[in-house]
């Protein structure tokens, strides 16, 4: 057994270390070239995730691995929740280690261990006082911390996309299937308030039956990619790595996950195909010459992910769905989020509107749209709005998504999101570059859940005590 052990550990090593080469391959085209895997049976001894919970925690014990961008807030944010104890912290430029331990003892806290080695992530995953282990690396690393967190009895939950090959996706399910660990995606907008408000409305029948839906992730980043981390930017550019190799839409998730919610997406329906194109690219070319110079390598280098992409997806009880991925494009950030049933419509941008039958031809006005946001006002914004303003994280949305998340890890109450969500969100990575590369041919999207989708109860209107 412990050379099996020695065996695993020495192999998920490699992974971690080649991880940037299989996700960033010099051809490209390592997402396009793989099999949906359509049909992927339970392995012998794996039983369903669908609506696992797991032991309460009085005191949830955390490590938080990655801690720039997204890691050093969450650690801010999850200090102000009670119940949890951070023991570890692990990155690999020191600096960030040691400002995450100041927040720590500042707030009155023991210091954490610090971890900064280039597989330390590997160490934190075994300790034996970690519950949680909260992922917020680059994207190719999403999977493999969170596969090992979950092999050695941790719960995880991973920042967005949870996976960006097929492969991964099916780790995340068979992992969690076989280790009945929790496997959450740190999708944020499934938590913001228009978004918790038109659920609210949605599962109250207000917009009737919801047939389609758009979602999107618009935000210029074109700076952001090009500066180096100590300017604010990315770890080793590895952002702008993907803009290099891939073509799709390479971050589904923030405009996707809310509005699948909504449609009780592996909850009584499912994804079942989609079909994907893109712009050509010219906005990644034409920022470099502007800032570097037209003969630079920055502005001479081939950049294949366009500057839009458009995905459509088809569900298995006829609905559908669009998600745009565009930032290169100078305009404003927009996730779209626009649900559109038999009985009307609400959409958030460029602002919050909602038009309802009989007088559908046009939006509310002002006061008859406040009166409806006032009535369905989800409980967990009453509950915990106010202080998730105070604390903030893109306008208090990121501490209620935290807040939930520990408040069911202390109850022993199944996730908002779990690990069939972080599967069938994230495939629409590889699948909508797989699309784009075969002249938008439609990709068939597999059952992740193996059938559960048809029993399982969409996710209810939840409260918090």
């Amino acid at each position: 057994m412990k050379d099996q052990h020695n065996n695993r550990r020495d192999f998920l090593k490699l992974a971690a270390l080649g991880a940037a080469a299989i996700g960033l391959g010099a051809t490209g085209n390592v997402f396009a070239g793989q099999s949906p895997l359509m049909i992927n049976p339970r392995p012998k001894g794996n039983k369903t995730a669908m609506g696992l919970a797991c032991e309460p925690l009085q005191t949830v014990r955390v490590a938080v691995i990655g801690l720039g961008m997204r890691g050093e807030d969450a650690v801010r944010r999850l200090l102000q929740i009670e119940g949890v104890k951070i023991n570890a912290v692990c990155d690999l430029v020191p600096e960030f280690v040691a400002e995450a331990n100041n927040k720590i003892t500042k707030a009155g806290h023991t210091a954490a261990a610090e971890y900064t080695g280039e597989t330390d992530w590997q160490k934190v995953c075994e300790r034996e006082d970690i519950d949680l282990v909260y992922n917020c690396t680059p994207w190719n690393l999403h999977t493999p911390i969170a596969v090992h967190a979950m092999k050695h009895g941790k719960h995880t939950a991973l920042e967005v996309p949870a996976a960006m090959t097929m492969e991964e996706c099916w780790q995340l399910v068979d992992t969690a299937e076989e280790t009945q660990r929790h496997c959450m995606m740190l999708e944020n907008c499934c938590y913001d308030f228009f978004e918790l408000a038109t659920l609210n409305m949605a599962r109250n029948g207000v917009f009737g039956e919801i047939l389609h839906a758009e979602g999107a992730y618009i935000h210029d980043l074109r700076e952001l990619k090009f500066l180096k981390q100590k300017e604010g930017g990315y770890y080793n550019f590895w952002r702008l790595e993907y803009s290099k190799k891939h073509n799709g839409n390479l971050y589904p998730t923030h405009g996707l996950g809310p509005v699948a919610q909504i449609m009780n997406i592996n909850r009584g329906d499912r994804f079942d195909y989609l079909t994907s194109m893109s712009t050509k690219q010219a906005g990644m070319s034409l920022y470099a010459a502007e800032k570097f110079g037209s003969a630079s390598a920055e502005a001479t280098e081939t950049y294949k992910l366009g500057d839009m992409n458009t995905t459509l997806i088809h569900t298995v009880n006829g609905r559908t769905l669009m998600v745009q991925h565009d930032t290169t494009s100078p305009r404003p950030y927009d996730r779209l989020h626009l649900i559109s049933g038999t009985k009307g419509m609400a959409r958030k941008w460029p602002r919050p509107a909602i038009a309802l039958e009989p007088n559908a031809h046009q939006f509310l006005k002002p006061e008859e749209y406040d009166k409806l946001m006032a009535q369905y006002e989800h409980p967990l914004v009453k509950q915990i709005g106010e202080k998730a303003k105070k604390v903030g994280g893109h306008g208090g949305m990121d501490f209620i998504m935290d807040y939930r998340l520990i408040y069911c890890l202390r109850n022993g109450l199944p996730l908002d999101q779990d690990v069939y969500d972080a599967a069938a969100w994230s495939c629409i990575v590889p699948l909508s570059e797989q699309s784009v590369l075969n002249r938008s041919n439609s990709v068939d999207i597999p059952d992740f859940t193996r059938g559960a989708w048809e029993t399982a109860q969409p996710w209810p209107v939840v409260t918090v005590d």
